[in-house]
């Protein structure tokens, strides 16, 4: 999570979104960046809204911007499937090792996911709260070029983050069946990254 208090501006850390890259690449210019433990770098709108809202608009004229990234949601299950098959995950409960992207997409939909496929949801994680709380911007992750041009005009530098904390490349392929089971559970986070830039 990135805080600008001069410029009032929140860029939660999404999983699997580029976060990453983006705090690299800014952390000198925010005012504030979460970046330990993974529960605070990647602390979903419900926590912000919890524990970082009442701190930060305390330091802002205003309620501060929430602006996010989402990924399409295959390409994102598929970041997902292609992190947990790093060697250092070998052997643990969480590693998709043995385990191809339609299974990987099955055990996601399941209804007691297994360890390896238990990964959240976009739009849980960006759903908008009771206290009115919710995500003012979305960017596309696939679309990297509006949020370059809504970050240089707000916070007046051109920053283009370089790519990090990139998986290893594996086959996703999926069953039509599958996307289509998918597709259906899953629609909020569909219709989440379709109302993304618009």
């Amino acid at each position: 999570m990135l805080f600008f208090a001069k410029e009032g501006l929140v860029l939660l850390s999404v999983p699997k979104t580029g976060t990453t890259a983006w705090q690299a690449a800014l952390g000198d210019r925010a005012s504030l960046v979460v970046r330990d433990p993974p529960e605070l770098k990647h602390a979903p709108l419900y926590r912000y809204n919890r524990f970082f809202r009442p701190m930060f608009e305390k330091f802002c004229d205003r309620p501060p911007e929430i602006v996010a990234i989402v990924r399409e949601p295959v390409s994102w299950l598929g970041s997902w499937f292609r992190y947990r098959r790093r060697s250092f995950l070998a052997g643990r409960p969480t590693s998709t090792e043995g385990v191809d992207f339609d299974g990987f997409v099955r055990g996601y939909l399941a209804e007691t996911p297994p360890p390896w496929a238990r990964v959240g949801s976009q739009a849980a994680f960006l759903a908008p709260r009771p206290n009115g709380a919710r995500v003012d911007r979305l960017f596309r992750y696939e679309a990297p070029e509006a949020l370059h041009a809504f970050l240089r005009e707000r916070l007046g530098t051109d920053v283009v983050p370089d790519r990090a904390n990139v998986s290893p490349q594996a086959p996703l392929d999926l069953a039509a069946e599958t996307e289509a089971a998918l597709r259906a559970r899953c629609a909020a986070d569909f219709a989440l990254w379709d109302s993304a830039g618009h």
